[in-house]
C-alpha cells in the first residue's frame, strides 16, 4: 500500500496489514511482527484479540516479547480473554500473564504500567488468593511457617501462600508495589485483607463484560439470538450454463463469495465474520479466551455461511460474492441454521410416533439412530458413519439431503418394526420377552435379523429368535453356491417379504424390501461361507443372528 494514497489507503492499510498477518501460520506472525525496526509501535497498531489469539496458538512461553512489547490496554484484554474461567477469576492464570509481561530490571516500569491498567480489584482478588496480611500491631507475635515478607514500615506481615515460580512472581509484585509507592500499597494490602473476594470478583467481572462488549461480544441474549429460526424461500433455480458439469466433492460457497470482493468489500466482510463468530462463541457459552473453542465456532460458522450461501445462490457459485455482497452475514447465517432447523423438528416429531420407543429404546436401526440422535441436539447436527465419531455440523445441502433419507426411512422402520413385532405395545413387548434380554441389550439390529429369519422359515411374521433345531433348515432356505462365491437365495428374500408385507403398512414396503436385502446381505456376508463350508452354524453366529439356546419341539 503506497504511503502517499488517499485518505482511504491510509485507513485501509492497517486493516489489510492486520488480515495478512493474521492468515500466516503462528510462528511465521510473531516472526513478521518482532523483525522489523519499530516492533513496539507494529505490536500496538495489532488489536488485542488478535495479539491474544497468535500467543495462544504458539504458546505462551513461546511469545512472552509479544506481551511484554503490548500496551497497557492490550494487556489488559489478555487478562480479560486468558484470566477467567466464564463469570470465574483465574488467579493462577492472572499470575502466568503477570510473569510473561515481567522484562529485566530495566523494564519494571513498563510492568507497572501493565499492571495498573488490570482492574484493582483482579490485583486485589490475586493478592487475597496467594497471600495473608498480618497486622503486626494487633498480633505482634505471629509468626507463620513458609515465605513472608515485612512491609519497610513494620507494620504488616506479609505470608506467601504459594511455592516456586509463583512465589518468586508474588514476591517480586509486592516489592515493586511497595518501591513505587508505599502508602498506595498498605492501603492496597488493607484491602486484601478486609474486602469480600465475592465482591471483587463480581465488580471486575462487570468492568470486563464492557471491555468484552467493545471487543465484539456481544450479551448472551443478543448473541442467542443469532440462533433463531427464519423462514428461508425456496432455493433459486441455478441457471444452466454451457459445458458446466455439477461440481463433485464439497464446495465452500463462502470462500467463493470472498474471491470476487474488492479489497475494501473483504476487509469488511472479513469484519462481519468476526462478529458473527463472536456471537456464536457467546451463544454456545463458551469462553471468550478459550482457543479450541474460539476455533470451534468459527468453523461452525463458516459451514452455516457456506451452507446458506449455497441455499441462496441456488447452488451456482457465481452468484456466491453477489449475495454477499446484498445479504447481511447474519442472516446468511441464519438461512443454514434454519435449513438445519427443519430437519431437527422432523427430527423431534418423529419421536412422538405410535411405537417409536420401546424399553426407552428408538425402534429404528443404529444408523438412522444416529443420525436421529444428532439432529436432535440444541444444534443439529451430522451423524458420521465412523463408530465412536462425534457429530458434526452441515456444510451443505448435499449432506442435508443424506440426513433427510434417513429421517424418511427412519419414518418408515417405526411403523415396519411395530408391525412385524404385533402391532401395538403389549404385543411388542410380549414378543420382545421371548428373546429373555432387553432390548438395549438385544439391539434393534438384532432382532429385525430374527424377525426376517423367521419369516423366511415360516413365511409369516412370528418374532423370536432361530430355533436351534431349525437352523439347518434356515442355512438351506438362505444360502446357495459355494463358499468361494457365496449367494443368497432368490426365494429366501421372496418368502421374508411375502411373511411381512401382510403387517407393515403399505407406505413402509419400500423400506421393508430395502431393510430385507439389506439384512439378508448381512447375514451372508457373516454366516454365508462358513454355512457353505461347514453346513452348520457356530454357536458365535449368536452375535449376529439371534438362537434360542435349545431346539423348541
Amino acid at each position: 500500500m503506497s504511503e502517499n494514497g488517499n485518505g482511504k489507503d491510509v485507513q485501509l492499510a492497517p486493516r489489510e496489514l492486520r488480515q495478512r498477518l493474521m492468515r500466516l501460520s503462528p510462528r511465521q506472525r510473531v516472526d513478521a511482527l518482532l523483525d522489523v525496526a519499530e516492533a513496539r509501535a507494529l505490536v500496538r497498531s495489532m488489536p488485542a484479540e488478535d495479539l491474544y489469539v497468535t500467543i495462544q496458538e504458539l504458546g505462551l512461553a513461546d511469545a512472552t516479547e509479544l506481551v511484554q512489547l503490548a500496551s497497557p490496554g492490550q494487556f489488559r484484554a489478555f487478562v480479560d480473554l486468558g484470566g477467567w474461567q466464564r463469570d470465574k477469576l483465574d488467579s493462577h492464570a492472572v499470575l502466568t500473564w503477570l510473569r510473561a509481561a515481567r522484562g529485566g530490571v530495566d523494564d519494571t516500569a513498563e510492568f507497572l504500567r501493565k499492571l495498573h491498567a488490570v482492574d484493582l480489584e483482579v490485583v486485589e482478588y490475586l493478592l487475597r488468593e496467594f497471600v495473608e496480611v498480618h497486622d503486626l500491631e494487633e498480633n505482634p507475635d505471629v509468626n507463620p511457617p513458609g515465605v513472608t515478607m515485612e512491609t519497610p514500615e513494620g507494620r504488616y506481615l506479609i505470608e506467601i501462600k504459594v511455592e516456586g515460580v509463583e512465589m518468586s512472581a508474588v514476591r517480586m509484585l509486592l516489592n515493586d508495589l511497595l518501591a513505587e509507592n508505599p502508602f498506595e500499597a498498605v492501603r492496597l494490602l488493607e484491602a486484601v485483607r478486609w474486602e469480600l473476594p465475592s465482591e471483587m470478583e463480581e465488580t471486575a467481572y462487570q468492568f470486563r463484560r464492557g471491555r468484552l462488549a467493545d471487543l465484539g461480544f456481544p450479551s448472551l441474549e443478543d448473541a442467542v439470538a443469532l440462533f433463531s429460526r427464519m423462514d428461508v424461500a425456496p432455493s433459486p433455480t441455478a441457471a444452466a450454463r454451457p459445458g458446466l458439469v455439477p461440481q463433485s466433492g464439497h464446495v465452500d460457497y463462502l470462500e467463493a463469495a470472498f474471491r470476487g470482493l474488492t479489497l475494501m468489500e473483504a476487509l469488511n466482510a472479513e469484519d462481519e465474520l468476526r462478529e458473527v463468530a463472536s456471537a456464536a462463541l457467546v451463544a454456545d457459552l463458551a469462553d471468550p479466551g478459550d482457543l479450541d473453542a474460539i476455533r470451534r465456532a468459527s468453523e461452525t460458522v463458516r459451514d452455516y455461511l457456506s451452507l446458506g450461501l449455497e441455499h441462496l445462490t441456488g447452488a451456482d457459485t457465481e452468484r456466491a460474492t453477489d449475495v454477499l455482497r446484498d445479504t447481511p452475514m447474519r442472516r446468511i447465517f441464519q438461512t443454514g441454521f434454519s435449513l438445519t432447523l427443519q430437519l431437527k423438528f422432523r427430527a423431534d416429531r418423529l419421536m412422538k410416533l405410535p411405537g417409536a420407543l420401546l424399553e426407552g429404546v428408538l425402534m429404528v436401526l443404529p444408523e438412522e439412530a444416529a443420525a436421529i440422535v444428532a439432529l436432535r441436539q440444541k444444534r443439529p447436527r451430522r451423524a458420521l458413519r465412523v463408530e465412536g465419531a462425534e457429530p458434526v455440523p452441515f456444510r451443505s445441502r448435499r449432506e442435508l439431503a443424506a440426513s433427510e433419507a434417513l429421517l424418511a426411512r427412519a419414518e418408515a422402520q417405526i411403523p415396519l418394526l411395530r408391525g412385524a413385532l404385533g402391532g401395538n405395545d403389549d404385543a411388542a413387548r410380549e414378543a420382545l420377552a421371548r428373546f429373555g434380554v432387553s432390548l438395549e441389550t438385544l439391539g434393534v439390529e438384532r432382532l429385525f435379523a430374527a424377525v426376517v429369519a423367521m419369516a423366511v422359515l415360516e413365511e409369516r411374521a412370528d418374532p423370536r429368535p432361530v430355533p436351534l433345531g431349525r437352523v439347518v433348515e434356515l442355512g438351506q432356505r438362505l444360502f446357495e453356491g459355494t463358499p468361494d462365491a457365496p449367494r443368497v437365495r432368490d426365494s429366501a428374500a421372496e418368502r421374508a417379504r411375502k411373511g411381512l408385507e401382510p403387517v407393515v403398512p403399505p407406505e413402509a414396503h419400500a423400506e421393508l424390501h430395502r431393510l430385507v436385502g439389506v439384512t439378508l446381505s448381512r447375514l451372508l456376508e457373516e454366516l454365508g461361507t462358513a454355512w457353505l463350508q461347514d453346513g452348520r452354524l457356530e454357536p458365535v453366529a449368536s452375535a449376529i443372528l439371534p438362537m434360542e439356546s435349545a431346539p423348541i419341539p
